[in-house]
């Protein structure tokens, strides 16, 4: 099919079998004697219907309404309830991949994410289960309090400055993750990348909403009975969960839908009242197990471990890095959310500072809680919901009931906030590149929804008592792919980029690089050599086989060791075999920066002309032609 071809198939789709003129005029009138009864004060007037040809150009195309005529009922429902987007039929598969109006940059109109709405975010993003179990690590490695801490900070740090760096792309250009990848890794091998963030987001979705069924049974026994769970008979058939277990977690399961099928630019009013509730849930908490330990906390160490020398510097770093790899899958896709900042600084300095702000503060009240229920029961928690099910079953009166009701729910609620942001969304959003024609970002979302209830997340936690190491060992991939991502924004193209040749695939588009699979076969190498040094620590902590302790410790480091490797891989393969559609020649030794708030309103308009070219050979590289769009930092 030929650009001109696909494009008439796009915007006027004749496999619909349309009469466009049958349903309010002619194209021609030719009988004379028509005429149309009007009524004026009363009385009926006979006009009569000009006769004369007209422009059709000149109609409104709301003033058109034209009706569709199909050849069965499988027809229809395949055009009216399978199809996305009606003007993907008959068009090639190839060309459907590039562009739906879920991959489209941001409009100004949906643009409306301000300052205080990336505050709420992570505000309420920073008040979950799994953030408590990171800050109680280092107290399982044998750090006390403030060494543990201190790990907090440095490593939320870095991993807001890597959601910083990895979101620029998408609050200039108003793009997803799905297509700012393409960029880097190609227009047909960003699947990779994509598909590896569909498969966690699913995984994670799975776990986490298993996760919160915990909150839900301490809501449900706070009411019922703290025996509730020895009532219900158990009939479920699986040795990895009850029926009580099973119901909690669907009821969790199902509470989430309707917040999942929700639009990206408006869940930020969910993050804003889950917000309003966290900080009275978070020191309600805190305060309640410093009163029930009668102010007595363990600050020392609450294991039997006592590191020392370069075993205690492996331990601080393995805490430390812990933090970075629990934001593995946020980093990743942080430019789905930066694509609807208001203005260029709305994503910017908010994100910086309050991610470590607020993780570290919610670590630390995880921390003296962790510390006041070793004072108590003696045990070193790692979920603070433990220790919530110990007040209740201690202490079962109608102000521990209604304290631990209420706390749960902030619970419940904060890990359906995360599991909607982190995954579900996230899920949706790639998927929308995957299949353009077949899903938006709701169909995409509720497909993460459907197979994380397939895969019976029971299972996997009873499967291997390493699963979640594993998961989050996962993240030895994952820095991979925003390593590349970095050098080849930062340095190779110096924040500057060709926003319809991401939509194109003809000869000559930038992110095609110059070969027909779409592949940039740098960001492949840079890729797998990030990953390399760190599969033996990966295959070694999900597994019984022993490696050596250089090989272990290398991947305690493991994500800034695949970050930072990638990245100096890219940038010397850029070097040497350069790259297309870069503003510098020479990408070390070259000045410039230009990154810009990009202006989108006719993009549609602009990516359509550019679809009828045969080629993109003419293209040249010219920063005075986005003259009227500001260069920002």
């Amino acid at each position: 099919m030929s650009k001109t071809d696909a494009l008439s198939a796009i915007f006027s789709n004749p496999s619909r079998n349309l009469n466009p003129y049958s349903s309010i005029v002619s194209r021609h009138t030719d009988n004379i004697n028509d005429t149309i009864d009007l009524e004026k004060n009363g009385q009926k007037i006979a006009n009569k219907i000009i006769t004369e040809e007209f422009d059709h150009s000149s109609i409104e195309e709301t003033q058109i309404e034209t009706v569709p005529q199909y050849k069965s009922i499988w027809q229809k429902i395949y055009c009216e309830y399978i199809v996305i987007d009606n003007t993907s039929l008959n068009v090639s598969l190839k060309e459907s991949f590039l562009y739906n109006r879920d991959l489209k940059p941001v409009e100004e109109e949906r643009r409306v994410w301000s300052w205080y709405n990336y505050l709420y975010f992570w505000l309420a993003d920073c008040f979950n289960i799994n953030t408590w179990q990171v800050a109680a690590t280092g107290l399982q490695l044998g750090l006390n309090w403030w060494q543990c801490w201190l790990t907090v900070w440095i490593g939320y740090f870095f991993a807001a400055l890597f959601v910083v760096l990895n979101s620029r792309i998408g609050t200039a250009y108003h793009l997803s993750f799905p297509i700012s990848v393409r960029a880097s890794f190609g227009i047909f091998f960003s699947m990779w990348p994509i598909l590896n963030r569909v498969v966690m987001a699913i995984v994670w979705y799975a776990v986490q909403a298993w996760l919160g069924a915990t909150p839900v049974s301490l809501m449900l026994k706070s009411i019922f009975g703290k025996d509730l769970e020895k009532r219900i008979p158990n009939h479920f058939g699986s040795p990895n969960a009850t029926t009580y277990e099973f119901m909690c977690f669907f009821i969790f399961w199902v509470v989430s839908l309707p917040f999942v099928l929700v639009a990206p630019h408006k869940i930020r009013h969910l993050f804003t009242v889950k917000a309003c509730l966290i900080p009275f849930a978070a020191f309600g908490f805190l305060i309640w197990a410093l009163i029930k330990a009668d102010g007595n906390i363990e600050l020392g160490t609450l294991s039997d471990l006592a590191p020392h020398g370069s075993e205690f510097s492996w331990v601080f770093i393995r805490s430390l890095v812990a933090c970075i790899a629990n934001f593995a899958a946020l980093i990743i896709n942080a430019p789905d959310f930066a694509r609807f900042a208001r203005t260029p600084k709305s994503s910017l300095w908010t994100q910086l500072i309050a991610i470590p702000l607020f993780f570290a503060i919610t670590c630390l009240i995880g921390i003296i809680v962790t510390a006041a229920g070793y004072h108590l029961y003696g045990i070193n928690y790692w979920s603070p919901l433990d220790v919530l099910g110990q007040f209740l079953d201690t202490t079962y009166t109608r102000g521990t009931r209604a304290g631990v009701f209420l706390i749960s729910f902030v619970f419940a609620l904060a890990q359906l906030g995360t599991n909607i942001s982190a995954n579900s969304l996230s899920c949706g959003t790639d998927m929308t590149a995957l299949f353009p024609r077949y899903i938006n970002i709701k169909r995409g979302s509720l497909f993460c929804v459907i197979m994380a209830l397939c895969i019976c997340p029971w299972n996997l936690f009873a499967s291997s008592s390493k699963f979640t190491s594993a998961l989050s060992a996962y993240a030895i991939f994952l820095s991979s792919i925003a390593g590349v991502i970095c050098a080849d924004y930062y340095v190779v193209r110096r924040g500057y980029i060709k926003l319809t040749h991401m939509f194109l695939a003809q000869r000559g588009s930038y992110y095609m690089y110059r070969n027909k699979f779409g592949l940039n076969w740098r960001a492949l190498v840079a890729y797998l050599c990030g990953v390399a040094p760190n599969l033996p620590g990966f295959i070694a902590s999900v597994s019984n086989i022993k490696i050596s302790a250089g090989a272990m410790q290398l991947y305690y480091l493991s994500y800034p060791v695949g970050f930072m490797i990638s990245l100096v891989v890219y940038i010397a393969l850029c070097y040497f075999y350069p790259v297309p559609g870069t503003p510098v020649k020479n990408i070390l030794r070259d000045k410039g920066w230009f990154q810009r708030w990009a202006f989108v309103e006719n993009f549609e308009e602009e990516w359509k002309e550019e679809l009828l070219r045969d080629d993109l050979h003419d293209d040249v590289i010219s920063v005075d032609e986005h003259d009227g769009e500001e260069i920002i930092y």
